[in-house]
């Protein structure tokens, strides 16, 4: 019998055991994992049934959550409701639904605005001992109406995206993305409704849903030209006014492949031409061949001093704009391809911003941020955004150098659609070649004043957008951004 209840005791002292064991596996380390389970109904129900902090724009709340006679308590609101605003600031806000999660600032910044942020752990144990329900942290950002506004009309109904950056602190002044979505059909508490509005987005044409400034890659054109110059100053073999080959048409190395200039044009009649007579008129062939001279691991280590090959987080993080690795692939004829922005690079338009940005700023590159500042529901300040210098892309002489480059560019050269009367704008146009058949992308990057530069702006429009292939960065993209740094220049 004593043998018996002992095996026994033994059986039920295990059972204990391993009950506790799972009990606290559960409850502490799977505990993370369970309440942000999708399936966990009642981790729904506490995420929408207190109130989530606004994201605002100057002092303007732009998604903010408002109470509801319904289960859930608060129901997300993009722009007042407006569809059109919603829109306008989809790519930047986001959206917060039910069944389809959330995004961009809705999901980058979720612990602040839920309530959940560990720097929030006071609040939290305030609500506690008062019985008070959570509120989320408003997150403040660094988007300008005035310019978000006008860099929106500015696209109008064409394809593309519009970037504005303050180069002195890399705030995001303006960050567009066309076509776009209306956040509040999402925002819905009916399932059915939320996840067919999704399922509609998905399949609509355009990808309204990418946010096209920073997670869309494209080949840079001749606006990556500026890299290739910078490269030839910082390399100490050249200079602006140095003479660099421009031949009529150009064979790429080891193929016999004909580069030609916009056009067919010729750059110089004595196949020699300045770097800054190259960068003016925007000649192919001329960076083509000066790629080649300078090398591919030349290219490489400039690009890579602008932004290339980094991930910025904004704080969404933004794809990776690429030179191309050192391999038997990249080879001679790809790099002078790579000198014209076409081959193997891609950018986003925030990358593209970002070098006009430093150049701006005598060289310094600047971390792009979206988000000012952060406050607790008492609005006592949580964090706050400090300019941050990643690094030194070159020289204050070179970019005095390419400045000067830019502003001829506008003045006289492909630039000419960005001219403002009384402001001295630096620029550089870009054509992208895609594919055979398809129109161009048309680029345009820039900044101004010159002399006291207030934003870097760039712009790109897919597919020549209502110029199909009879655009060119000069024609279409220019005038975009001339109407943004007005904006700018007017607050």
């Amino acid at each position: 019998m004593n043998t018996t209840l002992r095996r026994l005791s033994s059986v039920v002292m295990v059972m204990f055991l391993a009950l506790m064991v799972s009990t606290t596996y559960v409850q502490y380390w799977r505990a993370d994992r369970l309440n942000n389970d999708g399936r966990n109904v009642r981790s729904i129900f506490r995420e929408f049934n207190n109130a989530r902090g606004p994201i605002v724009v100057a002092g303007q709340p732009i998604a903010e959550s408002v109470p509801v006679d319904t289960p859930f308590g608060f129901q997300r609101v993009y722009s007042g409701g407006d569809p059109e605003k919603a829109q306008m600031y989809a790519p930047v806000t986001g959206f917060f639904s039910l069944v389809n999660g959330s995004s961009a600032i809705e999901s980058a910044e979720n612990s602040f605005l839920n309530g959940q942020a560990d720097a929030l752990w006071i609040n939290r144990l305030q609500d506690m001992l008062t019985g008070r329900k959570t509120q989320g942290s408003s997150v403040e950002l660094t988007i300008d109406p005035a310019i978000q506004q006008a860099a929106w009309d500015a696209l109008d109904g064409q394809r593309g995206s519009i970037v504005a950056v303050d180069p002195k602190t890399g705030a995001i002044l303006a960050m567009v993305s066309k076509p776009s979505f209306d956040p509040n059909v999402l925002a819905v508490h009916s399932t059915g409704q939320a996840g067919q509005a999704f399922q509609d987005l998905v399949n609509a044409d355009g990808n309204p849903m990418i946010n096209r400034a920073i997670a869309a890659l494209y080949p840079p054109g001749s606006t990556f030209k500026l890299i290739g110059a910078a490269a030839a100053i910082e390399s100490g073999k050249h200079q602006a006014d140095s003479q660099i080959p421009a031949p009529h048409r150009y064979t790429l190395p080891g193929t016999r492949t004909e580069l030609r200039n916009f056009g067919d044009e010729i750059c110089s009649r004595s196949n020699q031409m300045s770097i800054h007579d190259a960068m003016v008129m925007s000649c192919n062939t001329a960076f083509a061949a000066l790629a080649v001279d300078l090398g591919g691991d030349a290219m490489r280590a400039q690009a890579a001093k602008f932004g290339f090959d980094d991930v910025f987080r904004v704080p969404m993080r933004s794809a990776v704009s690429a030179f191309p690795s050192a391999g038997d692939k990249f080879t001679p004829d790809r790099v002078a391809l790579s000198g014209i922005g076409q081959g193997d690079v891609t950018s986003t338009p925030l990358q593209m911003a970002m070098v006009s940005a430093a150049i701006a700023n005598h060289g310094a590159l600047m971390e792009p941020h979206l988000v000012q500042t952060i406050r607790d529901p008492e609005l006592e300040v949580v964090e706050q955004t400090e300019p941050n210098k990643l690094r030194d892309a070159i020289s204050p002489s070179t970019a005095d150098a390419l400045k000067q480059m830019m502003v001829d560019t506008v003045r006289s050269g492909t630039g000419t659609g960005a001219q403002i009367s009384g402001v001295q704008v630096a620029g550089k146009t870009g054509t992208a070649q895609t594919a055979p058949g398809v129109a161009p992308h048309a680029w345009f990057t820039a900044f101004a004043p010159a002399d006291d530069p207030q934003i870097a702006v760039a712009v790109i429009v897919e597919n020549g957008g209502n110029m199909a292939s009879e655009a060119t960065g000069g024609r279409l993209a220019a005038p975009m951004a001339r109407s943004v740094i007005q904006a700018a220049l007017n607050r």
